[in-house]
């Protein structure tokens, strides 16, 4: 009897019933970024890779990644310093070096302002703030499609040269594209389940603070927003979200510029008149109408070109705004007169998206078409990070030595004269001392007058005799001087007959242009 009893589980307490759980992402409510990459979550994972792209970033891009925010932040903080033209004529926001200024005063009030924290913990909050962009992006994704599209984008965003070449820098680039990533991460595309406006629309406004051109870039998507709101909601997406939204940062952004220029200055307002209506960027060189198209463009972009024309023909609807937007962005662009690579920037994160859709749909070569893309993207990563154009940074590094008073080889003050184009090295954010220090200077012309020469070009039409004329008498001499090797031969007269001795030759790049030589040459006088 009781084995009768066993087997009909009379008297026993009923087990509750075990349910199978669903693998469905329908049903999943677990983070989409714990899954993981190597046996690492992927949070740690883009972390970790991020700060070891901003160590391994170790050359100069263009002048801006200095002095338009680590310059004025260390001028904002320690009172010395050298401030550019943009910053008397107002085009210029300090909403942006703010941010370095903060990191600045927190380490000058701890005493832990060495120059080599100066340097790279702005830099370290770039990289992280990257990492946060590629892992939201990778979110998305996830969210409207399958895993596997999720992550292929995912490789598509981390390989990418130019992102690796541009993402731990200090450009306002850099932050406009990481907070367009960030703002289209709550943007509601079709099938978004993440989508926030006020979330949105508040980085929006905080990279158009940063960098006035951002509006470009999202200006068709602010319209297809508006667009495929519903009837009744459209006045409420105005004056709701945004209004308050678009005259609350304003209104911040201008009472720090206000603060910091010591009058009431509309930033934003002079950026466009002297960049739109003036055309002032113009000074600073011109390219034809479809360098982007030809050049620009295929260089960003890079490898995954054939993966984002391919990805463009199998991507669904709802990606099309984003394609209009790279399109838009692109020709906006090309109007103007004045053109870099930097400036399409922020729609790259947007081209990966078609990238990871193609790579997903190549069924039989994906995985050699994945590596293919790795390696091709790693070799000029590595090489523009780690060599190609070095020289300012380590000059710097090497002049940080002067610093030191005691220094039997600087018996006297020193003081450095650079004689090559304007704004090729950083300045003072890179030495943290007082130490006298002066450079060719390029203002454009703000009068009008048609015969005007900046002191640069002044400098190049003669260089010996600038320096003749210059220095009358060597007491008005430098104690160094700093140049690239192409202008060692033109000059060589003037070196010989001051007593300027060669102290080093630093490497710069192995593709020297124009007034940029190979190496850079410091020379000192004894």
């Amino acid at each position: 009897m009781e084995k009768i009893r066993a087997r009909l589980n009379i008297g026993r307490k009923a087990e509750p019933v075990k349910l199978r759980k669903r693998k469905s992402q329908l049903y999943s409510k677990e983070e989409t970024c714990t899954h993981g990459v190597l046996g690492i979550g992927v949070t740690v994972f883009t972390v970790v890779l991020r700060l070891i792209n901003c160590f391994l970033v170790q050359t100069s891009f263009v002048p801006d990644e200095y002095w338009q925010s680590l310059e004025v932040a260390h001028r904002m903080v320690f009172n010395y310093g050298y401030q550019t033209w943009e910053w008397t004529a107002g085009i210029r926001g300090f909403s942006y070096p703010l941010v370095f200024a903060v990191l600045y005063k927190i380490l000058h009030f701890f005493t832990y302002d060495a120059v080599q924290l100066l340097i790279w913990l702005p830099r370290v909050l770039q990289a992280l703030l990257a990492a946060l962009a590629d892992i939201k992006l990778y979110s998305l994704i996830q969210s409207l499609e399958n895993p596997d599209t999720a992550k292929w984008t995912y490789l598509c965003q981390l390989c990418s040269w130019f992102t690796w070449y541009c993402c731990t820098r200090t450009l306002s680039n850099t932050m406009e594209t990481t907070l367009t990533t960030l703002a289209l991460c709550y943007y509601p595309l079709p099938g978004s389940k993440t989508h926030s406006s006020t979330k949105y629309l508040t980085l929006v406004a905080l990279a158009v603070i940063f960098r006035p051109t951002a509006l470009i870039v999202w200006l068709p998507l602010l319209v297809y927003h508006f667009w495929q709101e519903d009837k009744d909601k459209k006045l409420k997406l105005i004056t709701h979200h945004c209004l308050p939204i678009g005259t609350l940062a304003i209104g911040i952004s201008t009472l720090i510029d206000c603060m910091f220029y010591g009058k009431w200055t509309l930033v934003q307002y002079n950026f466009l008149k002297f960049n739109v209506l003036h055309n002032l960027a113009e000074f600073y060189g011109s390219h034809p109408w479809h360098w982007y198209f030809t050049q620009g463009f295929v260089v960003v972009i890079g490898p995954h070109l054939p993966f984002f024309i391919y990805g463009c023909t199998l991507a669904s609807k709802r990606y099309r705004i984003l394609l209009v937007t790279v399109v838009w962005t692109v020709m906006v662009y090309s109007l103007l007169a004045h053109k870099e690579f930097r400036f399409i920037y922020p729609v790259l994160p947007f081209c990966m998206v078609f990238c990871g859709i193609a790579l997903a749909n190549l069924k039989t070569w994906r995985r050699p078409a994945a590596c293919a893309l790795l390696v091709s993207n790693l070799i000029p990563a590595l090489y523009t990070g780690l060599l190609h154009q070095r020289g300012p940074l380590d000059v710097m590094g090497h002049l940080q030595n002067l610093c030191d008073h005691t220094n039997p080889s600087t018996p006297t003050l020193p003081e450095v004269l650079f004689l090559m184009p304007c704004h090729s090295t950083p300045f003072y954010s890179h030495i943290h001392c007082p130490m006298k220090m002066r450079f060719l200077e390029c203002p454009p012309d703000l009068t009008g007058d048609e015969s005007y020469v900046d002191e640069a070009e002044r400098f190049f039409a003669d260089p010996h005799q600038w320096l003749m004329t210059s220095f009358p008498y060597k007491s008005m001499l430098p104690t160094h001087l700093v140049f690239f090797d192409v202008l060692e031969q033109e000059i060589a007269a003037f070196l010989d007959g001051n007593t300027f001795v060669r102290s080093t030759e630093i490497f710069h790049t192995h593709f020297p242009e124009g007034r940029v030589g190979k190496s850079i040459l410091v020379y000192q006088r004894h």
